[in-house]
């Protein structure tokens, strides 16, 4: 699969149950399915991560899960960020700045694992280590009930994988306008959302961020990752997991889920939703 190729066809079968005395009723179709591709990360020449992805947006995706994971924390810490030298699409290539290299010695010692799309934090002391770069969400923004459910709908609207293979993850972020500032889809939550924050995150644009819709469950790694992009609100299509929960009370988030077609389900933070 070639670069920014996000889907494959496939030749199928459906079957459907008959009428009791015509048995199954068999039917060939092809089928439209998300792609998914091994994805390297490599920091100074050396393998940091390998992440099962969707083709496309690799310099995005590698600048997001640099700052979720505490390697950047501005895009002047990348000295050079890019595909590598032979252009293959499924390498990124980073080069630290020496000053920040020399801040983090103890997490590039962190690499050479492998995330899967559904894979995250793994050890205690991988937690302890994420928790110490993490701050609190400052106070002040709010938005009104009507208008998390009009951010909500914008994300199925922006979908267009979903929609064709139902195998894939979306993450959109919104300003305090409620204006989309960034949206991005791939076969995994995490991917999705490191991509979403990379795209404001290089172009300078983080900082206006305010609200974060995502098409999954919150989980404690896209606590996580929405943390160190400082996005205080949090909507998700599906109840957060309990350690997420516990994550965004200490840091003083909003994680709110939608139940049924006009109902909301503010988990912590219910300081920034405006009820009448």
């Amino acid at each position: 699969m070639s670069a920014g190729k996000n889907t494959k066809f496939y030749q199928t079968l459906r079957c459907e149950t008959g009428d009791g005395r015509t048995g199954t009723l068999d039917q060939t179709m092809d089928l439209e399915l998300i792609g998914e591709e091994p994805f390297l990360i490599r920091i100074d020449d050396k393998d940091y991560s390998v992440v099962m992805r969707t083709p496309g947006e690799e310099v995005f995706h590698a600048a997001g899960f640099c700052l979720g994971e505490g390697i950047a924390d501005t895009p002047d810490d990348f000295k050079t960020i890019g595909y590598d030298k032979d252009l293959d699409p499924n390498i990124i290539d980073i080069w630290l700045k020496p000053e920040r290299r020399e801040k983090i010695p103890h997490l590039l010692e962190r690499r050479g694992f492998v995330s899967q799309t559904s894979c995250g934090i793994c050890g205690k002391e991988m937690m302890k280590e994420l928790n110490q770069i993490l701050t609190p969400a400052e106070n002040g923004f709010e938005v009104e009930i009507n208008h998390v459910f009009d951010c909500i709908g914008k994300l199925s609207k922006n979908q267009k994988y979903y929609q064709r293979t139902r195998g894939s993850h979306a993450a959109i972020i919104f300003d305090d306008q409620l204006q989309a500032i960034s949206f991005a889809e791939d076969v995994g939550r995490h991917n999705a959302l490191d991509k979403a924050i990379g795209k404001i995150f290089m172009d300078g644009t983080l900082s206006d961020a305010s609200i974060l819709v995502l098409s999954s469950r919150i989980s404690y790694e896209l606590v996580q990752k929405a943390a160190r992009a400082r996005l205080p609100v949090m909507i998700s299509n599906s109840r957060p997991t309990s350690l997420a929960v516990e994550m965004g009370q200490a840091l003083n988030m909003t994680l709110a889920f939608p139940v049924e077609e006009s109902g909301l389900i503010i988990v912590c933070g219910e300081n920034r939703i405006k009820r009448r």
